[in-house]
């Protein structure tokens, strides 16, 4: 599915470097390329062997020298779009650039769009749905783990599980609609009992897949944390520990942080998008009641709440209320100030209220903790491995939607298989649920979908 023209764009991202790149893609891409660029060896760029680096000259209509470039050329369909593309790799100001790019446009090609590249090389059939989701979030990845399951992703691992996932539904399938089309003929294998377990195998592989989405949607977007607590037991202390950086400002006073600080980290493999909220406490002060009404907001929307409490001394009231306000979510009690010691029967107190895993004596002012701290977020994120085993994550709420309907599907496959109900009935919900995961990988989504996705890519990519 080659596209008939040729496009241009800027690569990487506009301003000085040392290098920028201009890359053409489509079927002209070569007799572009040759109308502007002279190989210093004075020989023809189309006579050099493809995927060379060719050192020479791009020049203007005129024969003017514009800039020094290497040049490539890569012939269809060993591309990264699947189409004859060149690549002209430049000095990387933005008047090189921009002169390079304006002559592609004078020869014929036409500006990209956004994610255009590899919009062409997933209609070219290059990359599947998946796959081109996994090149932004390489693009995106906030830590290590995050790129590990980018370029799992990018490579197919996810993909290969569903394709082998959508083939069992697709025999299964063909053998309901066989027995429909000729029911005189005794079809081996086909009965209710072997259709509940080919039914049920498949729901029991998404219930795998989707269980990991949460862990999936954090790489990809960070975990939303918030840090609360009365003034002055040091959530602010505790923010700046984690960061290495006096971000936040601290004092002896109560109230001293009016507003939410918010800062993006990664602690421990763990991508994190950590608010330090205004001390929640009952104030007077208007401008410090409106942080303290934000941090409470906070509270409510936080994946998980940090709450911190002093350790060297009795829980208030105020300390109370803040406690039975993350009771109901997943938190983690930060007994900060243990360096100066623990009040007798405070952690024991915590501990039955929380859990003892659920309660971890911190030093902001040391750093005492803080490496636990990074290795029970681990655990949260990844379970009890501490670590991304395979990769296989979903990655964004398209995909997590899609499935989770699907798997919705194949249990009403499953329980109509139990309850004996005409073939035909099941071949429904099985044909609902191949349908939605075409839609994860591509196979069978709407060019509306398309345009949607690829429309949030960069220019040049």
């Amino acid at each position: 599915m080659y596209q008939e023209d040729t496009i241009s764009a800027v690569t990487t991202p506009l301003g000085l470097g040392a290098v920028g790149i201009v890359r053409l893609s489509g079927p002209s891409s070569l007799a572009l390329a040759e109308q502007m660029f002279r190989p210093a060896s004075g020989k023809p760029f189309r006579s050099y062997a493809v995927r060379t680096m060719v050192y020479g000259t791009v020049v203007d209509e005129t024969g003017a020298p514009v800039d020094e470039v290497l040049c490539v050329y890569m012939k269809a369909p060993h591309s990264y779009t699947a189409e004859d593309v060149v690549e002209f790799q430049c000095h990387g100001g933005t008047q090189s650039l921009r002169r390079i790019l304006a002559l592609t446009y004078r020869y014929g090609a036409r500006p990209a769009e956004p994610g255009e590249y590899t919009r062409r090389a997933f209609l070219n059939g290059r990359i599947d749905l998946v796959q081109a989701e996994a090149v932004m979030d390489i693009i995106h990845s906030r830590s290590a783990a995050a790129l590990a399951s980018a370029v799992r992703q990018q490579e197919g691992a996810l993909s290969k599980e569903l394709k082998g996932i959508r083939k069992a539904l697709k025999d299964v399938l063909v053998h309901l609609e066989a027995v429909i089309d000729y029911p005189e003929e005794d079809i081996e294998d086909v009965t209710y009992p072997e259709v509940a377990r080919a039914i049920g195998t498949a729901r029991a592989e998404t219930d795998r897949l989707l269980q990991g989405a949460h862990t999936g949607r954090i790489l990809r977007e960070g975990l939303r944390t918030a840090i609360v607590g009365r003034p002055n037991v040091g959530k602010s202390s505790l923010l700046n520990k984690l960061l290495r950086q006096d971000r936040a400002l601290v004092s002896e006073y109560a109230g001293t942080t009016r507003d939410v600080i918010e800062e993006q980290l990664v602690i421990g493999g763990v991508p994190i998008l950590l608010a330090d909220t205004a001390g929640i406490r009952e104030t007077e002060d208007f401008v410090e009641k409106m942080g303290v009404e934000k941090s409470r907001h906070l509270l409510s929307q936080a994946e998980l709440v940090l709450v911190v409490v002093d350790a060297h001394g009795a829980l208030t009231a105020e300390d109370e209320e803040i406690l039975a306000a993350a009771a109901g979510k997943a938190c983690l009690v930060v007994l900060n100030k243990a360096d100066l010691g623990i009040v007798p029967g405070l952690r024991e107190h915590l501990a039955a209220r929380f859990g003892a895993d659920h309660v971890l004596p911190v030093s902001a002012r040391t750093g005492e903790g803080t490496d636990e701290l990074g290795r029970w977020l681990q655990e949260f994120v990844y379970g009890a491995e501490g670590y991304v085993a395979d990769g296989l994550y979903l990655q964004n709420e398209r995909q997590i939607a899609l499935l989770r309907q699907a798997r919705e599907n194949l249990a009403e496959a499953e329980q109509g298989a139990a309850d004996r109900l005409p073939y035909d009935c099941l071949t429904i919900d099985v044909d609902a649920a191949l349908t939605l995961m075409g839609e994860i990988t591509g196979e069978t989504v709407r060019d509306e979908i398309i345009h949607e996705i690829f429309a949030r890519f960069c220019v040049g990519k």
